[in-house]
């Protein structure tokens, strides 16, 4: 197991870590740490939004009206983004902001097909849309379903310009661009089951896991970043759930959002529970890549705060199995583990010691 400190150095162009991500508030939710930290050290940090997150949910009354409006929506969570990142010490770009590059894509619709995937919206209607089209989206939210504890499913409707809709090698192929550009040491995404469930974050790792192949074969160099999944081993989140019960802290959160409040998403908080059912970023298998949280909780916690629309209760606490907690619209209070936890993608293990 390695530690992802880099050495201090001026910031460069190539190089740090890039982190590829669904929706703003996800790279500070999963990769907060990692970026802050390698930001810290001078190294770049580059965040690739893939949607604007048109279809959340919006805690709080001050904003409510901005539920159901996806552009206004869109726009807000924007800045949102804005300021997290600029908390984080990163860089951000969307995905569909990126150029698009026809050169490096090697036929959509047959990758698509050769993979099982069927793109939402883009088969069998007569408002299919091609991948030339595709290459114009401004991709949006495609939305999801609670289909049991923890564990998020497609939505019952899924809009046209949906991230699933868009073919996989054209959505792959911008990132790749960005890749040969940027020459990241390392690249961090969801697990394939991303993190629990939800399309976007699912079709988010299968866009970065294209995209390193796409970029590696056109470098023609040598040149092939380590790519980590964002995970949480199982024993780790249990004890911070159970952390959270314990410490006087989460104990005065729970209190303070005691009231219901749930028109406004922002109470009856409740905690986790320690023997449930676990999201699929949990794992009992090998953690290959630690970051400390503590050294950057400052950074990250201001980041939180900064998704106001989507995060609440955010709040440092003092205990070994959780360095701070905060909720999201399901109400159910959540740990910041003490330790951030990467696990290799097959065949992407670094092939030399990353900066550190």
């Amino acid at each position: 197991m390695s530690t992802a400190v880099p050495t201090t150095s001026t910031p460069t162009r190539t190089g740090g870590v890039l982190a590829v991500h669904a929706h703003p508030d996800d790279e500070t939710l999963s990769t907060g740490a990692l970026l802050a930290t390698w930001a810290a050290a001078g190294s770049p940090a580059t965040v690739v939004t893939c949607t604007r997150g048109e279809r959340g949910e919006v805690i709080g009354a001050p904003l409510a009206a901005l539920e159901g409006d996806g552009p206004a929506l869109a726009a807000h969570r924007e800045g949102e983004l804005t300021a997290a990142v600029a908390a984080l010490g990163a860089t951000q770009v969307f995905l569909d902001a990126l150029p698009s590059r026809p050169d490096l894509a090697d036929g959509a619709d047959r990758a698509e097909r050769a993979e099982g995937v069927v793109s939402r919206g883009s088969e069998g209607t007569s408002s299919a849309r091609s991948a030339r089209d595709a290459a114009a989206w401004r991709y949006e939210d495609s939305g999801m379903a609670w289909v049991s504890v923890g564990a998020a499913g497609a939505a019952a409707e899924v809009p046209a310009a949906a991230l699933v809709s868009v073919p996989l090698d054209v959505a792959a192929a911008r990132l790749a661009g960005l890749l040969l550009d940027r020459r990241p040491d390392l690249v961090a995404t969801y697990e394939p089951g991303g993190g629990y469930g939800h399309p976007d974050h699912v079709r988010a790792h299968a866009i970065t896991a294209r995209a390193v192949e796409l970029a590696t074969a056109a470098a023609g160099d040598g040149w092939a970043p380590a790519v980590a999944w964002a995970v949480a081993p199982e024993a780790a989140l249990r004890a911070g759930y159970a952390a959270l019960a314990d410490d006087p802290g989460a104990r005065a959160v729970l209190a303070a959002a005691a009231g219901d409040r749930r028109a406004t998403r922002e109470g009856p908080l409740a905690l986790p529970d320690p023997a449930g059912p676990l999201p699929s970023v949990a794992t009992d298998g090998v953690v290959d890549l630690t970051v400390d949280v503590l050294p950057v909780r400052d950074r990250v916690l201001a980041a939180l705060r900064a998704h106001a629309t989507q995060v609440q209760a955010v709040t440092a606490l003092d205990h070994p199995d959780a360095v701070a907690c905060y909720a999201l619209s399901n109400l159910v209070l959540a740990p910041v583990l003490p330790t951030e936890s990467y696990a290799w993608a097959p065949g992407r293990a670094p092939s030399a010691p990353l900066p550190r």
